[in-house]
């Protein structure tokens, strides 16, 4: 599953629990192929380590995946700060804790229901984790409790426009996540109880031969085109290969990210 497959968030409670199942299966299948094909991910977290404080004492990285990027936060911080890498996969904590040891804490838990004490942190990171979210509220407002008062909050998620090559390609407008756009995540951390929301906003484009190479970074990230339970027959292939290769440029057959960079202060 992913971005190009899930056509609406959950409404309930089984739904969200049956949702975030086959978020943490999606991405324990992908989670040892994640580093080699998740190098737009690992492009776009340059956006966060820009923002970084000079300084942090205790650092959570929600949504840590395999854990490259909390590793290179325990080493941006040194050993005097305890940095905690969380993700609701098992697999990608598996994998962080075989590529990084014990350079992070590792924690296996929800975004909307952290097991963790409030005011624990002076720093909080995430890097294309929320956009998975259905109920950002929740999320928001977690990390706002556990953050220290005036600490930060650095995140990256992705909005409206994602992804949006995929979805001419497949003829499957309707089938996309529905990304939330700027406004919707300003209204949601004010909400929290942030006192300062800044968000900007960034298309960042990668390019690939092929639409195989294409198919592999999404799948890289927990990602599929196809509908839970379909299967893509060499027609429906036949048929995106052609309507991407409408699409190709010079450097290659592009796949877009409409990034959102939120800098949030408690």
């Amino acid at each position: 599953m992913n971005t190009a497959s899930i056509a609406t968030e959950p409404t309930d409670h089984t739904a969200a629990a049956e949702w975030r199942a086959r978020v943490a299966h999606a991405f324990s299948r992908a989670a040892p192929h994640y580093a080699h094909r998740a190098k737009a991910q690992q492009a776009m977290a340059e956006r966060l380590l820009e923002r970084l404080p000079r300084h942090a004492d205790s650092v959570l990285d929600l949504g840590c995946g395999p854990g490259d990027l909390t590793a290179e936060l325990a080493q941006y911080y040194g050993e005097d700060c305890t940095v905690s890498g969380l993700d609701l996969a098992p697999g990608m904590l598996a994998e962080a804790r075989k590529r990084h040891g014990a350079s992070a804490i590792w924690l296996c838990a929800d975004a909307a229901d952290l097991p963790l004490p409030s005011a624990r942190f002076d720093l909080v990171v995430s890097n294309l984790a929320i956009q998975w979210c259905p109920d950002l509220d929740a999320v928001f407002g977690e990390i706002h409790r556990v953050l220290r008062p005036g600490e930060r909050a650095l995140i990256n998620t992705l909005g409206p426009g994602t992804l949006n090559e995929i979805s001419q390609a497949w003829g499957r407008p309707t089938a996309l996540l529905e990304f939330r756009d700027a406004a919707h995540h300003r209204r949601s951390a004010h909400r929290a109880g942030f006192r300062r929301v800044e968000i900007s906003a960034h298309t960042e484009r990668f390019h690939y031969p092929d639409l195989s190479a294409v198919m592999a970074s999404i799948k890289g990230i927990g990602a599929q085109v196809a509908r839970v339970g379909a299967r893509l027959s060499r027609a429906d292939m036949a048929r995106a290969t052609r309507r991407y290769e409408d699409l190709r440029t010079d450097a290659g057959l592009p796949v877009s990210y409409y990034l959102l960079t939120l800098d949030l202060e408690r």
